[in-house]
């Protein structure tokens, strides 16, 4: 569901009036004046508000695959880009970032920065760098913002890299900009592990994007000599402990280990 709201002129107390679709794209009154700022700071928090070509849009807060989905790619690439952990570092990633593009206000699911263009976070609420890479995760609802005008919001502002991820259909597609038109580089699905432009350096499982992990996690079994304390003093006490906490047999705890 969309909600296009926008100010009602008539209304003296500059009250928001607009209709909710249940079904597709709203379609909002294109002969009221352009939006501004100051008309996205009155949309209630619990909305996202974008101001997309003179038009304001709110959309509702993400629902549970969408955000399961933006929260696994922030984590995935946050650590070794953001954080160097795993990877090569050099990245600023972020959830849901205010972008300030020209007259457009548009807020990406995440949206990365190299940091050689971005040595320090912005002060303000909002960025007006152009990110290097961004993704929107799609949905029916949203889909004709995302690709008809997004699309080509960022392509005027010469981002290089965006992804669209589809929670439902669970795939990932790969656009790179090339003079100024998008081009569809790879197409992925679920069941892949690619190395994806421009964080290639590592393999991508997208499995975890999609909620949907190749295999069960493992349980915290306590049962390899390596992970117990080396003080003998210290191991002592373990084996009664562990066995009532259903971690290890007695048998497993009481064979004898080496120092």
């Amino acid at each position: 569901m969309i909600v296009v709201a926008r100010q009602n002129p008539q209304a003296s107390d500059g009250s928001w009036h607009g209709p909710c679709y249940a079904r597709g794209m709203a379609h909002p009154d294109r002969a009221a004046r352009p939006a501004t700022y100051e008309d996205l700071l009155k949309v209630p928090d619990h909305l996202v508000a974008e101001i997309l070509d003179g038009e304001l849009y709110a959309t509702p807060r993400p629902a549970p695959r969408h955000a399961a989905a933006s929260s696994a790619l922030v984590v995935l690439l946050g650590g070794p880009f953001d954080h160097g952990r795993g990877g090569p570092g050099g990245w600023r990633i972020q959830f849901e970032p205010e972008l300030h593009l020209g007259d457009d206000v548009a807020v990406p699911d995440v949206a990365g920065w190299r940091r050689e263009r971005l040595p320090a976070l912005p002060e303000r609420a909002y960025w007006t760098e152009g990110p290097d890479w961004l993704c929107e995760v799609v949905s029916p609802s949203t889909a004709t913002i995302d690709r008809a005008k997004k699309l080509a919001i960022y392509a005027r502002e010469r981002v290089p890299h965006v992804w669209l991820v589809d929670p439902i259909a669970r795939t990932l597609e790969i656009l790179r900009l090339e003079a100024g038109r998008w081009t569809i580089v790879s197409i992925f699905t679920e069941r892949d592990t690619p190395r994806v432009e421009p964080f290639e350096v590592i393999a991508l499982d997208l499995s975890l994007v999609f909620n949907e992990p190749r295999s069960e996690p493992q349980p915290l079994g306590i049962d390899q000599g390596s992970v117990l304390p080396r003080d003998p003093t210290i191991r002592a006490g373990m084996p009664t402990a562990m066995a009532r906490a259903g971690t290890f047999s007695r048998t497993t705890a009481a064979a004898p280990m080496t120092a």
